[in-house]
């Protein structure tokens, strides 16, 4: 065979592979609003960059005819690329190849990029569309998935891992993403679920659609799975990107800087505005985290879930950091099961990579209720004691207004290894709200009075203006320095600038015990 025919042939079987499950497949995929595999991964990566790997890999089932049916490729496009210059790895389950189910050979290749990103440090991204495990395959098929979800647990911590999920992910298949640091859902066409509405209406009776179920809305509101809702996919797939200019490569990097114009010394006469004088006027936080960040801007995650806290990346001086905030716009800011639960995974995200974090405060406890005790909240408001108390980056603290009770302690106080503690004038650090301390307090005083509702009132405002202000906590030193709000910015970057060099390190152990 000559050179020439040997290399036409190579053409061919690229042409086939490139093909994917055929040409009316991918009419039914435009059709159904979904690109292909490779048009995601031609958006998502810097133009030509793709080098993809295992191309012509079959699957080896001999079962159900499918001898007969090999496919190049077998149902997912892996390899490497990059994004904004950065070395990244990916994977798009190719639904137009037995609907994207999941064989031994194509698991094989997405653990083969896994390892490979793992090795150089790089982060690795899953596009999901996909019908779930192969049937003909058998255990081989799950055997797959546990190989992707071992890589999982091991990439952890070490390199971020990013899902996207862009068509139905079901059963077994959705325990890669979950472990996975961030996922996309796009509305509309990206579904995740264990048991389909089929199955929950045969075993429970309860009638819902796979919207309803598992869509892209009810992950990133109901449930906490998802962080991001996508309009379509080409939304997501920017959204990834914007999400890696903010996070390293791996866990020994530092994250990528990027230039600014904003002045470091920049203040802001709004800031002193935002903050009500009123202790029982809601605000919303995001406009003192705007007012502060690098160009006013704020890139929030998990928006729509738990949202009496606020997460999310900005920039001090071109350097990102990771965001806390607690939102006084709902729930007054009360910390509950599941705000708790957002808060500390996205600590131990940032202490994971190297993101320093800042933490606004403004806090009246925990949300009280018989359902929230009952739900746990001892334990999932300790997860973010842990994680706060647990991480090693540099931390600076910010107290807008209310620091009350236990919550007090667990956003970052001082005492829980926060290193530079600010707070504003409208701070009130205590043990609860004057009128309830008063009512403990003076209980069997103002029972006995027969002018108890005045008594009552003087005994607030003197408890107000003794301890509702951060004076005290400053002169026993769990404050460094009471600031004014227009000077937050240039505040919290001196400190940053000061703890770039922070060491800091937990005891010798394998691991600790989160309260999970």
């Amino acid at each position: 065979m000559s050179i020439q025919k040997k290399l036409d042939d190579l053409k061919e079987k690229n042409r086939l592979a490139e093909l994917g499950g055929g040409a009316e497949r991918i009419e039914k995929q435009h059709q159904a609003g979904k690109l292909t595999a490779r048009e995601r991964i031609a958006l998502l990566l810097d133009e030509g960059s793709f080098q993809e790997m295992d191309k012509l890999v079959v699957h080896q089932s001999r079962d159900f005819g499918m001898e007969k049916k090999q496919i190049p490729g077998d149902g997912v496009v892996s390899g490497y690329g990059r994004i904004d210059g950065r070395q990244v790895f990916v994977f798009a389950q190719d639904f137009t190849v037995f609907g994207g189910s999941l064989s031994g050979a194509n698991a094989a290749k997405i653990v083969k990029i896994m390892d490979l990103a793992m090795k150089v440090g790089a982060p690795i991204i899953g596009l999901n569309d996909s019908g779930g495990a192969r049937i003909q395959e058998g255990v081989a098929s799950l055997a797959g998935y546990a190989d992707i979800f071992l890589r999982n647990v091991l990439a952890s911590g070490v390199i971020p891992q990013i899902s996207a999920v862009m068509g139905p992910c079901a059963g077994g298949a959705v325990y890669s993403p979950a472990i996975t640091d961030f996922i996309i859902m796009t509305k509309e066409s990206g579904n995740m679920f264990i048991t389909g509405p089929d199955v929950i209406k045969a075993v429970t009776h309860e009638e819902v659609s796979m919207e309803e179920l598992g869509g892209a809305e009810t992950h990133n509101a109901l449930s906490g799975v998802a962080h991001f809702a996508a309009e379509n996919e080409q939304h997501a797939l920017a959204l990834i990107r914007e999400l890696l200019s903010f996070i390293p490569s791996n866990n020994l990097e530092d994250p990528p800087e990027k230039e600014t114009s904003d002045p470091p010394d920049r203040s802001s006469e709004e800031a002193s505005l935002l903050v009500p004088d009123d202790p029982y006027q809601p605000y919303d936080i995001r406009q003192v985290i705007r007012e502060v960040v690098d160009e006013n801007y704020f890139f929030e995650v998990q928006a729509e879930y738990a949202r009496n806290i606020v997460i999310g990346f900005g920039r001090l001086a071109g350097k990102p950091v990771g965001v806390v905030a607690n939102q006084p716009d709902h729930l007054a800011g009360a910390l509950d099961i599941n705000a708790s639960d957002k808060g500390a995974r996205f600590v131990r995200f940032c202490d994971a990579f190297n993101i320093p974090l800042i933490t606004f405060e403004d806090v009246p406890g925990f949300l009280p209720g018989v359902a929230q005790e009952h739900g746990g909240i001892i334990r999932h408001g300790a997860k973010l004691l842990y994680a706060f108390a647990e991480a090693t980056v540099p931390k600076v603290t910010v107290i807008t207004r209310k620091a009350y009770g236990g919550a007090y302690c667990v956003m970052a106080s001082k005492h829980i290894r926060a290193d530079i503690n600010y707070a504003f004038p409208s701070a009130e650090i205590a043990v609860m709200g004057p009128e309830g301390a008063v009512k403990i307090v003076y209980k069997r005083e103002l029972n006995g009075s027969s002018e108890s509702t005045l008594a009552r009132d003087a005994k607030i405002s003197e408890f107000r203006e003794k301890f509702a202000n951060p004076y005290i906590a400053c002169e026993k030193g769990y404050l460094d320095e009471v600031i004014e709000p227009r000077s937050t910015r240039p505040k919290l970057i001196a400190a940053l600038r000061v703890l770039e060099n922070k060491r800091d390190k937990n005891p010798p152990k394998k691991h600790g015990n989160i309260p999970l």
